[in-house]
Parts: structure tokens; C-alpha cells; sequence
């Protein structure tokens, strides 16, 4: 019980330095709403390819910038973190009786929640664009909640990474050099089966296209509840994977402070 109420002191630490700044979940949002906007104008008539499963491009690329926009918003946390460290702040909670692994969890179901917020805005954006979800409610729960995981994920490791690296413009170089490469090759822009067979098997293992899936087969008129509870079961073990390895780099941090 100590662990649980030091992560909900973290969590609310967290949410209160955000709500000290409301507007930075707007400015967070410009980017993929950007995208959601010239992307959705600029390939809109790409679904009259022959094989195109669906006849709103927007439909179809919503699921996808929901999940990019978690992604990056997780892939960056690793530099609130290192200005945590460059403040002081997290030696000071290191001596402390609190537990060590409230300092990291707290932040990153902060950042799950903010994901939600942000995939929220995101969804209700594009059914004023004229996006259709036959998925209802329930649909666009699966698709915040496999976003919040990927945002937990992509948090942990960032801040892992940061904790290792320690300083920003490696951890940018680094943050760049992944995300971008994953977004691309997954079905965020274009149906899986259009794409080169050599895209189409590398997204199979990876975990941005996994998210992306869950949500946009939970959003249509008939869900495949196999590949959701499949993908949606890789991206939990991938979510815990990532959190085991964020934590370890925290305690070689510990070691060398």
C-alpha cells in the first residue's frame, strides 16, 4: 500500500505542475492536429484505390494521428525528467523514505492521462471533420487506452534513455531517430496491404502499428476482436517490458549519484 500511495502523490505532483500550465496540452496538440488537418485534405482521394477498405480518408486517419500524437507525447516526457535531475529535484526525493519506484511511475500515469485528454480533443476533432465511428463509446475507449499504453511505454523508455544518457540533445537525436521511423512504418497514413512487403513486415513487430490497429478495427462497424485482444495483449507486455527497463535505469542512476 505505501508503494500505491507514493505513485498517487507522484501521479497528483505531476498533475499539478501540468494544470500550473493548461495551455501546454494545446501547444502539444498543434502538431497532430496539423497533420489530422493537411494530411486528411491532402490524400483524402487516396481511397479510391482499388482495395481501400473504407470511403473517408479522415476515418481512416484519425485512429493514426490519435496514436502518433501519444507516442510523441510519451517519446518526449525523458526531458522533463532530465530537468528534474538537472534541478535537483529527484535527488532530493532520493533522500527521502519515500519508495524508488513511485518516482517513475507517478510520472508516467501522468502522462497516460494526458494522452487521454489529448486523444479525446483529437477524436471529437475529427467527427466535426465528418469522421464516422460505428465503434461508438466503446470504440474510442480501446483507442485512448491503446494509446495511453504506447504513451506509458515510449515514456518509459524515454526516460530510461535520459537517465542513462543524461543530457538533452542526445536524448532528441535519440527521441527523433525512433519515432518518426516508427509512425512511417506502420498503417498510421496508408492501408497495411498497399504498402511494400518489406513495410508489412516489419510493422508486424511494431508496436505503434499494433495501437493503431486495436483502435481502428475497435472503432469500425465490425471489430476483430482476435487482433484486438492480440496486438492489444503484445502492447501490454511491450508497456511492462518498457516500465521493467525505466526502472532498472533508475536504479543505475541511484548507483552513481
Amino acid at each position: 500500500m505505501t508503494a500505491l500511495a507514493h505513485s498517487w502523490y507522484m501521479t497528483v505532483r505531476h498533475i499539478r505542475a501540468l494544470l500550473r500550465q493548461p495551455w501546454w496540452i494545446a501547444i502539444s496538440l498543434v502538431q497532430p492536429i496539423i497533420w489530422l488537418l493537411l494530411f486528411g485534405a491532402l490524400f483524402r482521394r487516396i481511397v479510391e484505390l482499388p482495395g481501400f477498405e473504407t470511403e473517408s480518408y479522415i476515418t481512416f486517419l484519425t485512429p493514426g494521428i490519435v496514436i502518433m500524437s501519444a507516442m510523441f507525447s510519451g517519446g518526449w516526457s525523458g526531458m522533463g525528467l532530465l530537468e528534474d535531475i538537472d534541478r535537483g529535484v529527484v535527488d532530493r526525493l532520493l533522500v527521502t523514505p519515500m519508495s524508488r519506484g513511485p518516482i517513475m511511475v507517478g510520472r508516467l500515469i501522468q502522462q497516460a492521462l494526458l494522452s487521454a485528454i489529448q486523444s479525446l480533443i483529437l477524436v471529437g476533432l475529427a467527427l466535426l471533420l465528418g469522421a464516422d465511428y460505428p465503434g461508438g463509446v466503446g470504440g474510442v475507449v480501446i483507442l485512448i487506452v491503446a494509446g495511453s499504453l504506447l504513451s506509458i511505454s515510449f515514456g518509459a523508455l524515454s526516460s530510461g534513455l535520459g537517465l542513462l544518457v543524461r543530457r538533452e540533445e542526445t536524448l532528441i537525436a535519440a527521441i527523433n531517430f525512433i519515432l518518426l521511423p516508427l509512425t512511417f512504418l506502420s498503417s498510421a497514413f496508408l492501408q497495411m496491404s498497399l504498402a511494400p512487403e518489406w513495410i508489412q513486415t516489419v510493422a508486424k513487430y511494431n508496436p505503434t502499428d499494433w495501437a493503431i490497429r486495436v483502435g481502428r478495427s475497435a472503432l469500425s462497424a465490425d471489430p476483430d476482436w482476435n487482433l484486438i485482444l492480440s496486438r492489444g495483449g503484445f502492447l501490454l507486455a511491450f508497456t511492462i517490458v518498457a516500465i521493467w527497463l525505466a526502472l532498472r535505469a533508475f536504479r543505475v542512476y541511484q548507483r552513481s549519484v
